[in-house]
């Protein structure tokens, strides 16, 4: 049964409100993290493990939430996790020592992995109901959020809030913040995911092929491992590599930063032109090449070189802004229950952003920085090569007839036909 638009823009709204809670949550934790050092004398050391910590118990949950979404519906999984995921704030805050600090930090990873699956799943729900591309905008707010809250960190520093007292006080209030964001949410699963095929069908979102999911979840790896390591990367090249002055090296990522935020926000219509394959496509060979000027930054006359390592970055936000949200969005195209799916897609990405900087910091310790730059680069190629295929073959399951007693549901099917890329089937 399709929704109404006015019960399809409230959700959207409310959508719009879980990123922007889930950005500001990680935007205020990140940037209380030196405050936090400082109060439990943490060190470099136990600050890695405290992140790794939080990043596990993130990634755990992550493939917890998808079954939890495919038997309780995203809506529900969405009213406890959101709330959640702010309330456990108060164990980072409130942590006496270390020790007590990394058992707190696995909860707080548990309530951004389900919030993270549970919101991009309904985000995907949203879009079916409203049959173009919107996806892409929610990712933009969630940088928004992230912005937010790291911001509000700094003038609240500046004012002579201490940090901790910051903390106590969002997960109060974020909670609450989170109720109306969720009543918003679309009233009801679509009817594509109360009934099943027996036996289930090829265009079930939890019984998608396996290889299926590892090539989707490959293209988010490799788009999640290039992102992490234009964040981790981008300033310490412009120092160490480009020798530019120390006031201006942060400015690489800021570049990288302003073109992902503003490209996720446009996004949409750029798919809505384009279609899901050409975009995934035309994503990794503006991140491939954003990464190979940064590559030959070192080898231009000087005077060109930060000119050329900021347009390499500028293009690289442009190509990895779109790839997670048009890989999620063609999961939630193959119709059927999403959780599953898209809790392991959602994995594979968050893996690329654990392992990223791992690997870039072993190779650069024995090789160079700039060596280590072009496991990114060829990670950006390999979004193309994966992600087109992938994301074809999903569009041909959304294009399967479904048997005459299941309901067909909602597909997104106002994309152009790019490359003989199959036409949605519309209801």
């Amino acid at each position: 049964m399709n929704k109404t638009p006015v019960e399809a823009k409230r959700a959207r709204v409310g959508v719009f409100g879980f990123f922007f809670l889930a950005g500001f949550v990680m935007g205020l934790w990140a940037a209380g993290l030196p405050s936090l050092n400082d109060r439990l004398e943490l060190g470099p050391a136990r600050l890695g493990s405290v992140l790794l910590l939080i990043s596990g118990g993130a990634l755990v949950s992550m493939l917890a939430a998808g079954p939890l979404v495919d038997r309780w519906s995203s809506r529900r999984v969405c009213w406890f996790a959101g709330p959640f995921s702010g309330v456990v704030l108060l164990g980072p805050a409130l942590a006496p020592s270390y020790w007590s600090l990394a058992a707190l930090a696995v909860l707080f990873g548990i309530g951004l992995g389900v919030t993270e699956v549970a919101m991009n799943a309904h985000s995907v729900e949203v879009e079916r109901v409203y049959k173009r591309p919107i996806i892409s905008a929610f990712h933009g707010v969630w940088s928004l959020g992230g912005a937010a809250g790291g911001g509000l960190t700094s003038l609240a520093l500046q004012g002579g809030v201490d940090a901790q007292w910051l903390l106590i006080a969002a997960a109060v209030v974020v909670p609450f913040l989170y109720l109306p964001a969720a009543y918003l949410l679309l009233p009801e699963p679509p009817a594509h995911e109360s009934a099943s095929p027996s036996g289930g069908s090829a265009s079930d979102g939890s019984s998608l092929r396996w290889g299926l999911i590892a090539l989707l979840g490959l293209a988010a790896f490799a788009g999640h491992l290039s992102e992490g390591a234009a964040i981790d990367w981008a300033a310490l090249h412009a120092r160490w590599v480009l020798e530019t002055d120390p006031a201006m090296a942060p400015l690489a990522y800021t570049i990288f930063s302003v073109a992902m935020t503003t490209f996720r926000l446009l996004g949409d219509p750029i798919r809505g032109r384009l279609g899901s394959v050409r975009t995934i496509r035309l994503a990794g060979v503006f991140a491939t090449l954003g990464y190979a000027l940064v590559l030959a930054s070192p080898f231009v006359g000087e005077s060109l070189r930060v000119v050329c390592a900021w347009t390499g970055w500028a293009l690289a936000g442009v190509g990895l802004a779109t790839v997670v949200p048009v890989l999620f969005s063609a999961v939630g195209a193959a119709g059927g229950r999403v959780g599953r799916a898209l809790a392991m897609v959602t994995a594979f990405g968050y893996s690329g952003l654990l392992l990223g900087p791992a690997v870039l910091g072993f190779v650069a310790e024995h090789a160079s920085l700039p060596v280590a730059l072009v496991i990114p680069a060829v990670m950006a190629a390999v979004v193309t090569l994966t992600g087109s295929p992938a994301i074809r073959s999903l569009l041909r399951l959304s294009t399967a007839p479904a048997p005459a007693a299941v309901p067909s549901g909602v597909r997104s099917g106002d994309e152009p036909v790019p490359d003989g890329e199959p036409q949605p089937a519309r209801d």
